[in-house]
């Protein structure tokens, strides 16, 4: 049993890699996913992995499968339609979420019509649901980056993150940090979105983000606490979808989101924190 998990990864240097990746991206992705799950912002998340389509696919256009050149790309595309959104929603009476999803629908169309004018079907896939058994070095690093960047930023802007979740108003009234602090959110959902573009794709970059960060508010009501969960569930389905797609010979992305998806079912009815089965049983907990 040992070497069917042990194996893949010793024998293998693209599991490896693949395993470097994932870990990183969990490291940095679950954390902001807990943020985004708090602030009623899950949905956010994933039109803003759309978002970065387009960008990344102009990269591709004039540079082919550069790393440089799609990371810039959907760096400035997601930053555009966070800002656009936002001034939409601002200036006229298109609420938020509406025009985040109409901006999502055109990146995804755009971004699209983009890759297939030069590339292939392979291509396109490629793109869509990403490469993450193929991860280079300079990939590595790119991902290693953002989420070291990523847990830095969480640590200097805990106490606001937190406060603009539980109370906003008061922050508001007692900071001037309450628009820095979203911003530099907004560009950290960003980062990770375009890291985990890379090895997931598009299609599945939140999957990492916001499965783990969702699974973990069954176990905990602490944030710090459900921060490191999601973690752990982040690198754990990693893991069992690396090996569920080599053992199995399934595509590396949707095994890993499928298994993170597993550990969200269980744990909506085995968690402690308003899991189903302890909401049909709660126990002696009201009793003296």
């Amino acid at each position: 049993m040992l070497d069917l998990v042990y194996a893949p990864f010793a024998e293998f240097e693209f599991m490896q890699r693949a395993l470097v990746g994932v870990i990183a991206i969990a490291l940095g992705g679950g954390p902001v996913g807990v943020f985004l799950m708090l602030r009623r912002m899950s949905l956010t998340g994933d039109a803003m992995a759309h978002a970065i389509l387009p960008g990344a696919a102009v990269g591709y256009l004039l540079a082919g499968l550069s790393l440089p050149a799609m990371t810039i790309g959907g760096l400035f595309a997601g930053i555009v339609v966070a800002v656009a959104a936002g001034l939409v929603s601002r200036f006229t009476s298109l609420k938020e979420d509406a025009s985040l999803a109409a901006f999502y629908l055109l990146s995804l169309a755009l971004g699209v019509t983009i890759v297939s004018l030069r590339g292939s079907n392979v291509d396109l896939l490629h793109v869509l649901f990403g490469t993450v058994l193929a991860l280079d070095d300079d990939t590595l690093l790119l991902l290693a980056s953002i989420s070291t960047l990523t847990v830095l930023a969480l640590a200097v802007l805990y106490r606001p993150l937190v406060l603009e979740c539980v109370d906003p108003v008061f922050l508001r009234s007692v900071s001037r940090a309450g628009t820095p602090t979203h911003l530099i959110f907004l560009g950290l959902v960003v980062m990770n979105l375009v890291g985990g573009f890379h090895a997931l794709g598009t299609l599945l970059a939140v999957g990492m983000m916001m499965l783990p960060a969702a699974a973990s508010r069954f176990w905990t009501s602490d944030i710090t606490m459900m921060m490191l969960v999601s973690i752990v569930i982040g690198i754990a389905s990693g893991v069992s979808g690396l090996l569920l797609s080599f053992h199995a010979e399934l595509p590396a992305g949707p095994a890993i989101i499928l298994s993170a998806g597993a550990v969200y079912v269980v744990s909506l009815v085995l968690g402690r924190e308003g899991g189903l089965l302890w909401l049909a049983w709660p126990g002696r907990h009201l009793e003296a």
